[in-house]
């Protein structure tokens, strides 16, 4: 089947008691036994399994292209399950230096930065990664690409080869393209990750993660049991939304890209952008690399106003259409100032507004854009950019 049916179909039917097409949501803790003990339906325990969530990890395990998946309570779950999970071989992670802000507070501010030796590296350089990677015996290579907030594009397949080569395995975050645009697991990839919450869920109103797995996966038993006695299992109301989210998540993808390559080359014609950070732009450092390793360029950029801070928080702040808002993936597009909510510790340039283009109408976007980036008060700074009006935009 292709990606648009199993989005729709996979670990789900028509339920066989009632006939209903959409899947029933089981919020059931536990499940009766039979009369000499046994669980006849498969189904003891909520922490063990859940008929609702099964039915999501299913979806997602054929969706990737993998055996099997492992839901998580949240995206920030399922990467600390994978760092707790693998199999040992010193305590030794490789990680992006430009990565998820959750990920350097996840080390920063808990046992897990105790616990594990984490070293981070630009993923863009295959030497840097080959020279950490070799320096002490490692355990697992974590790959964000597209990367948060710089939008740095990395060879999975290189990558993934450097940490095989060292006897180490390779996870790919795979939350930014989806399984729509990108196919780690054809990569190279050990495990792929996703944060449920963003573009699977699609609608800003689910929190869940989940890691998807190859067949005879070293990860698998160990995730279940994190899973089971840690108690961070996807909740199946969460499961449920998810499901729902994945039936549109190939045809949401591909007006989410549309909508970003639109916004991108407008925003690159701005006086007051200094820069415009997004593969689908030719100028891209990563631009020919994602275009052999995804199908699109993804619905997240970066741009650098010109003056700093100041600036582009003033910039947010005029804002009418576009939410000021944490988190990416929604119909809703959604703007940060990086420096100023990540802090001292941040990556992001002070100039730096990260965008996550949602499904609005790229014009509207546009223009909501033009009118906060207008120059000392002049609206109209995109030289008369006009896309749908003037080209006759249409989703797809």
């Amino acid at each position: 089947m292709h990606l648009e049916t199993k989005a729709i179909h996979a670990g789900r039917g028509v339920d066989p008691s009632t006939g209903a097409v959409t899947i029933p949501l089981h919020p059931s803790t536990t499940f009766e036994r039979g009369a000499d003990g046994s669980f006849p339906s498969g189904y003891e325990y909520i922490r063990d399994d859940n008929p609702t969530r099964h039915a999501f990890e299913t979806a997602m395990a054929a969706l990737e292209g993998g055996q099997a998946a492992v839901a998580f309570s949240s995206g920030m779950a399922a990467i600390t399950a994978v760092f707790e999970a693998y199999p040992r071989k010193g305590n030794r992670i490789i990680v992006p230096d430009d990565m998820y802000f959750g990920i350097r507070s996840l080390i920063d501010e808990t046992d897990i930065g105790h616990r594990f030796d984490f070293v981070a590296v630009d993923m863009r350089d295959m030497d840097a990664l080959r020279a950490a990677v070799g320096a002490a015996p490692t355990g697992l290579v974590w790959i964000e690409t597209p990367s948060n907030p710089l939008i740095r594009v990395v060879d999975v397949r290189a990558a993934c080869n450097i940490a095989h080569e060292a006897g180490a395995l390779a996870v790919v975050d795979n939350t930014w393209a989806t399984p729509i645009l990108q196919r780690p697991f054809e990569l190279g990839a050990d495990a792929v990750m996703h944060s449920a919450t963003k573009y699977i869920g699609g609608h800003s109103d689910l929190m869940a993660g989940v890691v998807v797995l190859p067949d005879a996966s070293p990860l698998e038993r160990p995730l279940r049991m994190i899973q089971k006695h840690k108690g961070t299992a996807a909740a199946p109301f969460d499961c449920w939304l998810a499901l729902r989210g994945l039936q549109t998540l190939p045809v949401r993808m591909r007006a989410h890209c549309e909508g970003a390559q639109k916004v991108a080359e407008a925003l690159r014609k701005h006086p007051a952008v200094e820069a415009v950070l997004f593969p689908g732009l030719p100028g891209d450092p990563g631009h020919a690399l994602a275009g052999r390793q995804m199908s699109g360029y993804g619905a997240m950029l970066s741009f650098i106003v010109g003056g700093g801070a100041e600036a582009a928080v003033a910039v947010a702040g005029r804002l009418k259409l576009v939410v000021r808002a944490t988190s990416l993936g929604g119909t809703h597009s959604l703007i940060e100032h990086r420096a100023s909510v990540e802090g001292p510790r941040s990556m992001a340039p002070s100039g730096l507004l990260r965008l996550s283009v949602g499904l609005e109408h790229p014009q509207d976007i546009i223009d909501d854009l033009d009118q906060a980036l207008s120059v000392a008060g002049r609206p109209g700074a995109f030289r008369g950019v006009r896309l749908a009006r003037d080209v006759g935009y249409r989703p797809k």
